[in-house]
């Protein structure tokens, strides 16, 4: 401070702060830790986004409900004094397995109320967080860089066992040589899926899309499975694009048709839902993006391995000994090129597995 000037007065207590900064309801909904605050009655009044994320509700579908209609809460939870519970399974059939960091603890001078914040453990995958997204932006510039490469060969090593087989050669051998051609280029032709496609979200009536998707599989990989339908009749417009989307759902079914190959009563489920006020962070400085389209694919397969369920989007993944690992990658890729997000879970009693994606809706 300048020699000479008058110090700047105190603020009166209880006076107005010239800079007013954040509302208590902006720095909740900004906490980067899940939080629900819970009233006497045992009934939740308010949720932040972080909360919304992970247990992939909206605090306004959660308002009102018994907390134990919202999660599993530990033993000697609601007590009238501060609970840890660490790696906790709070899963319920609305929201499935799911293990957190449990803390409760009373809110001081409010009687019965109490304040609860989870934290994910790592066997907790969050509504649209992908595993290893750096290792796959890598693979995705190595599978560009060696779809160009490898291929050059490929065709020139085709090109001699046809000349081979028109002089006389043993056609076993050069049969069988473009046979395993043909078969690399095809493994090669689905890496460039990473990098050569281009999606164009639109608005899209996405039911004669799932439809389709539908009949294509009951006429082919899921013949003798039974594909159940459980949509929202008023679902609005989707942004997506219908090729991409196509494709995801087509993938989605054949997988989950693979996972039931040795179940005696198969069955799949499509099912579409409005989610009121779901939005995921999208990124640091942006606001929350409103994905309220909920699609899902659902199984009564085994579901994944535990040692590979946080892994199932990351390329060359997977639980199927000739699988190669880039279906479910795919799918992930197609979806974020979207906007959306696609998440792995168990859930129900029995348990199924659930593969939801959640798109934007259109404007």
């Amino acid at each position: 401070m300048p020699p000479g000037e008058p110090a700047p007065r105190p603020e009166a207590p209880g006076a107005p702060l010239a800079d007013h900064g954040p509302s208590f309801a902006e720095l909740f909904a900004g906490l980067p830790i899940a939080i629900l605050v819970v009233d006497p009655a045992g009934l939740v009044r308010n949720a932040n986004s972080e909360c919304e994320s992970l247990l992939n509700l909206s605090e306004r579908a959660m308002r009102g409900l018994a907390l134990a209609a919202v999660l599993t809460p530990p033993p000697g939870a609601g007590e009238g004094r501060a609970v840890s519970a660490f790696d906790f399974d709070i899963g319920t059939e609305r929201t499935g397995r799911l293990r957190v960091d449990y803390y409760e603890t009373p809110v001081t001078d409010h009687d019965s109320w109490r304040a609860i914040a989870l934290h994910a453990t790592s066997g907790t995958r969050k509504v649209g967080q992908s595993a290893e997204r750096g290792g796959a932006r890598a693979v995705i510039g190595a599978a560009a860089m060696l779809g160009h490469e490898i291929k050059n060969p490929l065709s020139g090593i085709r090109g001699a066992a046809q000349l081979l087989a028109a002089e006389g050669a043993a056609s076993e051998l050069t049969t069988l040589i473009t046979t395993e051609v043909d078969r690399i280029a095809a493994l090669i032709d689905k890496m460039q899926d990473f990098t050569g496609r281009q999606v164009n979200p639109q608005p899209t009536n996405i039911y004669p899309l799932l439809d389709h998707a539908r009949r294509v599989a009951q006429t082919g990989f899921a013949r003798d499975i039974t594909i159940e339908e459980s949509f929202d009749p008023s679902l609005p417009p989707v942004l997506a694009d219908n090729d991409a989307l196509l494709q995801i759902v087509i993938n989605l079914l054949k997988n989950a048709a693979e996972a039931l190959s040795d179940v005696k009563k198969p069955r799949i489920l499509i099912s579409t839902a409005y989610r009121h006020g779901l939005a995921v962070d999208a990124g640091p400085g942006q606001p929350r993006r409103g994905l309220p389209i909920e699609l899902c694919v659902i199984d009564n397969g085994p579901g994944a391995p535990a040692d590979i369920a946080d892994h199932l989007f990351s390329p060359f993944v997977s639980s199927k000994p000739e699988g190669q690992g880039l279906g479910l990658a795919l799918v992930d890729k197609l979806v974020r090129d979207m906007g959306g997000v696609v998440q792995y879970s168990r859930e129900g009693a029995p348990e199924m597995t659930v593969i939801r994606i959640l798109l934007a809706r259109a404007q």
